[in-house]
């Protein structure tokens, strides 16, 4: 077991004061028998009443309703966390899907149904055709080997660009520019998936960087193994998700997943600009 604690702030400034309309906030991680909060604090600027509730996927949402008007909106989240390590996915998986292509059991196909379809499906056939590269139907292969194989594909196959701009690349974009933010590199990792027949969801959280350097904000895909659960594939960085993943929300489509979204109202260019900080360190 390791202790981390994560610090994240996130900072919206205005020429002047401007009315905040409700937001809702994924700040908190995701618990289980791998992760565990031993405290937290949430603090709001300008003053709020946060209510707190579960999604329709078990995340763990703020709703904020704001009481007056301010200049700046800021959130600040510290949170400590447990981790605790979890087994290798080749020792984990059910026998009747160490071998690719498999079926998935008859008792969890109506659960996993949204999850296995495509988010993009005008971009299939790109998809499809960029697949090839990797697995030709037909074959028999590992199922552990074929999925580490296609997050290394994605890895090798774009090149990571930080983006700024709010959302995410359609996966024809991706192939096309060649280029990619993790947000981009978890969508389309999660689009390949599910035209080879896997479920898989996006996931956004936080990464813990090497030493010497501030943690992230981060996403990445989970992908729903028989046996082994729904386990964590990072392509942006060619790795399984680890203790150094934290995550706080996981949806069938990214724009659930956002860490923070609400509305404001006020004179037009009142907006000035956002900062956002992150620090996530061992204890």
């Amino acid at each position: 077991m390791k202790r981390i604690r994560i610090v994240h702030s996130t900072a919206y400034h205005y020429h002047e004061p401007v009315r905040f309309g409700a937001h809702r906030a994924l700040l908190r991680p995701r618990e289980g028998h791998d992760v565990h909060i031993a405290g937290s604090k949430l603090s709001v600027e300008p003053r709020a009443d946060v209510r707190w509730i579960r999604d329709v996927y078990g995340n763990s949402i703020a709703f904020l309703t704001f009481a007056e008007p301010g200049a700046t909106l800021r959130l600040e989240s510290e949170v400590d966390v447990d981790l605790y390590a979890d087994g290798p996915i080749d020792c984990a998986v059910d026998p009747s899907a160490q071998w690719y292509p498999f079926q998935y059991d008859a008792a969890e196909q109506v659960e996993i149904v949204p999850y296995r379809l495509p988010s993009y499906p005008h971009d299939g056939a790109a998809v499809q055709a960029w697949l090839r590269e990797l697995y030709s139907p037909g074959r028999t292969i590992l199922t552990a080997d074929l999925l580490n194989g296609l997050n290394g594909l994605v890895y090798r196959s774009f090149r990571y660009k930080r983006r700024e701009e709010a959302g995410v690349q359609v996966p024809c974009e991706t192939l096309r520019l060649g280029t990619g933010s993790c947000r981009d590199y978890a969508v389309f990792l999660m689009e390949a998936s599910r035209h080879l027949g896997f479920a898989a969801r996006f996931v956004t959280g936080y990464v813990q960087m090497g030493e010497g350097q501030h943690g992230a904000t981060h996403a990445w895909t989970e992908i729903y193994i028989p046996g082994a659960g729904w386990r964590g594939f990072d392509p942006t960085n060619d790795k399984l998700a680890g203790s150094e993943h934290v995550s706080v929300a996981v949806s069938r489509d990214h724009e659930k997943a956002s860490p923070l979204s609400g509305s404001w109202s006020g004179p037009a260019g009142a907006f000035d600009r956002m900062e956002v900080s992150v620090q996530v360190f061992g204890l």
